[in-house]
């Protein structure tokens, strides 16, 4: 069995037990068991995550999406920058893009000040930062494979006696 199929079905359905991944597989629950295993082992499965409806948890947060413009270090690139910046407790994901910026950061806190005390006293004030652009989450359409949506309440017509 090919660990890729395992890694995409871990990725969307995670609580599944190994029997119910090994039937969804057509392999054996030894096998799922023994290549899930070995991906932790190796790194390739790095955690377990629930996908969270802020709309619908009680915890107010924000979010905020942090375009990062960088100097790129002498034999180091920008990974140097990268890690220190995705050590912060308040960044969530961080990545190196194409285009106009370097760096994609996601960034979450309480409020929208305390982002933005982030950005302002610790993500610019690094050295190698040229500049940041701050774009405010305001709602979430899809996530990790999860459509956010409200169930669809069927219409029934209104029957007067």
């Amino acid at each position: 069995m090919s660990v890729e199929p395992l890694l995409e079905l871990l990725a969307t359905h995670a609580r599944l037990s190994d029997a119910d991944l090994a039937d969804r597989l057509n392999t054996t629950e030894n096998e799922v068991r023994a290549k899930r295993e070995a991906c932790e082992r190796e790194g390739r499965i790095l955690g377990y995550q629930a996908v969270i409806n802020d709309d619908v948890s009680e915890a107010e947060r924000v979010a905020a999406f942090i375009e990062v413009k960088m100097t790129p270090e002498r034999d180091g690139g920008f990974d140097r920058l990268a890690t220190r910046i995705s050590r912060f407790d308040e960044v969530s994901s961080c990545y190196l893009a194409s285009g106009g910026f370097d760096l994609l950061v996601l960034v979450e806190g309480t409020s929208m000040k305390e982002i933005a005390q982030f950005v302002s006293e610790k993500l610019s004030t690094l050295g190698g930062v040229l500049s940041t652009s701050t774009h405010f989450h305001l709602k979430t359409y899809k996530k990790n494979g999860c459509i956010f949506e409200k169930p669809v309440q069927p219409e029934r017509l209104i029957v007067a006696p």
